[in-house]
């Protein structure tokens, strides 16, 4: 059975960083793109970051860039997503999912094919 987890998550205080996990289980990341979208309660999800298949293609949100990246280290299965400099703002529930084959990151959450079970980041002092 194909399924993502995350972890990682947790409760840090402003400025401090987190380093989310995605890993995979049942199939190779390596083929997949592989995006992170957050929800804040009361918002819509939106997108974080992205990284597609054979990392030919890194996509991380304007709103984030400077403060975010993304790697994958394909021996352990795993795709990452380093969080610096956190802001109260950036509380959510971070999601990871996979979209195969795609070698430009698609933006949609909607064109990813599964999704994992959600970490809480929490950004307070």
């Amino acid at each position: 059975q194909s399924q993502l987890v995350e972890s990682g998550g947790g409760l840090v205080q402003p400025g401090g960083s987190l380093r989310l996990s995605c890993t995979a289980s049942g199939f190779t990341l390596d083929y997949y793109a592989i995006g992170w979208f957050r929800q804040a309660p009361g918002k819509e999800r939106e997108g974080v970051s992205c990284i597609s298949s054979r990392d030919v293609d890194l996509y991380v949100a304007d709103s984030l860039k400077g403060r975010f990246a993304i790697s994958r280290d394909n021996a352990k299965n795993t795709v990452y997503l380093q969080m610096n400099n956190l802001k109260p703002e950036d509380t959510a529930v971070y999601y990871c999912a996979a979209c195969p084959g795609a070698i430009l990151c698609p933006r949609r959450a909607n064109e990813y094919e599964f999704w994992g079970q959600g970490t809480q980041v929490t950004v307070s002092s």
